[in-house]
Order: structure tokens, then sequence, then C-alpha cells
């Protein structure tokens, strides 16, 4: 079974930063793309950030030049750092793992952090 556990939500006032993490565990074959996704008050979950396990990254028009999606592989991490924050940006962040097992493909997810930006 494969977990995803992230950390390093919170409050934080505007202008501020966080720094969140998300570690993979279980019995794995490979880890593809990992990415981070939010689910704002009233409204549909989005792609935040991802990253392919060569490093190659793709970020939401919203947070581009704010935020930055880096992963280790030896660890099976990834992280997300944010700048700037607004509260807009307010939300539950997801991790989300393309994980290769030996039964088959699995698209694993995180049980979420709160991020809560105050103006």
């Amino acid at each position: 079974q494969v977990q995803l556990v992230e950390s390093g939500g919170g409050l934080v006032q505007a202008g501020g930063s966080l720094r969140l993490s998300c570690a993979a565990s279980g019995i794995m074959f490979s880890i593809n793309d990992m990415g981070w996704y939010r689910q704002g008050p009233g409204k549909q979950r989005e792609l935040v950030a991802a990253i392919t396990n060569g490093g190659i990254t793709n970020y939401a028009d919203s947070v581009k030049g704010r935020f930055t999606i880096s992963r280790a592989n030896a660890k099976n991490t990834v992280y997300l750092q944010m700048n700037t924050l607004k509260p807009e940006d307010t939300a539950v962040y997801y991790c989300n793992a393309a994980v290769r097992t030996f039964s088959g493909a699995l698209d694993a997810w995180g049980q979420g952090t709160l991020v809560t930006v105050s103006s």
C-alpha cells in the first residue's frame, strides 16, 4: 500500500511564505510525475504545480513566479515553496503521485493540508 503524507500547512499573513512537503512511502517500483493540487472554499480542485521525475515543472498561471515545486527522488518527497502568499491561495493542498507498483499503475493522493492566508 502506498501512502502520501503532507506537512507544512498553516496560517500565514498575506505576503508571507510556507513550504509544503509530501513524502511517499510503501512498496513502490517507481514514482513518475508528482504534483500539488488545491481546493479552495466553494471551488473545484485545481492543479497548482507538477514535476516529472526528470525535473520538468509546470505551474498554474496564478502561482507562476511565486511558487516553486521541487523533489528529492532519493527520499520520494516533493516540496512546494510558496512565497508572496495571497488570501486567494487559501485552500486545502493535496499531494499527488503517479506511482508504479508491482501490481500496476496507481494514482496516489495525500490527505490534504490546510493553508490559510489572512489579509
